[in-house]
């Protein structure tokens, strides 16, 4: 049986990297995009890349930038994909504010550019769209497909933007294009600058007398988290679908960023007395009474989204997935990174 080929944009990212190793077992020929940078940026991939089973075999790398037409143009051409999913995009909310022009063009107009080579392509291709959460904004959740979408950051509104693109695309060119929109996922792969692995990193490092203080932001705002090991197998599974659609992915459990800070605390064995409100609340450390935690304005975004929590009724019907790891799962995989 011929196996089929797979192309992802972001392969280096969190999701890229667990979506590699998950159609590599599922016996994929796997190709992935990454942007040319001064310093090594396939950490995530290196395991996978040069293991014996898949090195020079199935698993193959192609430089490439979602802002350049013809990079894209020239790798779906190279490598015939079947599917094509792409995770790739700016993908920090808080910086989409300091870098609007960037994050609207790679992760609005580089969707649609993809888009536009698979309409004029010589076979069909299905394509996956990596649509978020933060494009509800502040509607009232439970957030599911037919929820309004009120984007709250460029971030937000790029992704919009590229939902639109994909669901357009699908009824004008019946391309097999659909969206997953995926809640807030973590692992030990996310990067240090979210709010997560700043947390369980942070947390870990005070208890080893590493660090001294963690400076959060907004630490009231509830987030919807899962694994991104489990959101991957969705990914794979919207595509394998006869008829192309959009599916929301999350875990129906949200719980604020504080509370996050206090299961990931009391995990590793330290625990938290909190003092004061708004920009001067603080946590502080029973065991010795310092002051571990603070909060500073400077990591608030101009505009907040409150509370996101997924209804994922459709998806656990019609795909048949369902997250297997909860929170405390999740966290405790994060921290075992860390030791």
């Amino acid at each position: 049986m011929k196996k089929k080929t797979a192309l992802i944009f972001g392969i280096t990212g969190q999701d890229g990297s667990y979506l590699a190793e998950f159609l590599l077992k599922k016996n994929y020929i796997v190709h992935g995009v990454k942007r040319r940078s001064s310093s090594p940026n396939t950490d995530r991939i290196d395991h996978i890349f040069d293991s014996i089973d898949y090195k020079n075999e199935r698993l193959f790398l192609h430089y490439g930038d979602l802002s350049d037409n013809g990079s894209i143009y020239r790798i779906i051409y190279e490598t015939n994909p079947d599917e094509i999913y792409n995770l790739a995009a700016q993908s920090h909310v808080k910086v989409s504010f300091f870098v609007p022009e960037y994050t609207a063009d790679i992760t609005g107009l580089g969707c649609l550019r993809i888009l536009e080579i698979i309409r004029q392509y010589k076979k069909k291709i299905k394509f996956y769209q990596a649509s978020s959460s933060e494009m509800f904004g502040n509607s009232k959740p439970p957030q599911n497909e037919k929820t309004k979408f009120i984007p709250q950051s460029i971030y937000a509104i790029s992704k919009v933007f590229a939902f639109n693109c994909t669901a357009n695309y699908r009824d004008a060119y019946k391309i097999h294009a659909s969206n997953g929109i995926l809640f807030n996922h973590e692992s030990p792969r996310r990067g240090p600058n979210f709010v997560t692995k700043k947390i369980v990193q942070g947390l870990v490092r005070i208890k080893r007398k590493e660090q001294k203080i963690l400076t959060l932001g907004n630490i009231y705002t509830k987030r919807d988290w899962g694994h991104a090991k489990d959101y991957v197998e969705s990914m794979w599974k919207i595509l394998q679908q006869k008829k192309p659609d959009d599916y929301v992915i999350g875990t129906n459990k949200s719980i604020s960023v504080k509370r996050f800070v206090e299961l990931t605390a009391k995990k590793i064995g330290i625990k938290i007395k909190w003092q004061g409100k708004g920009l001067n609340e603080i946590g502080i450390n029973l065991k010795d009474n310092k002051t571990i935690i603070k909060i500073d304005k400077k990591y608030f975004r101009p505009t907040e989204v409150n509370y996101l929590v997924a209804d994922f009724k459709k998806a656990k019907k019609i795909l048949g997935w369902k997250p297997k790891y909860d929170i405390n799962n999740l966290i405790e995989d994060m921290i075992k990174n860390e030791k």
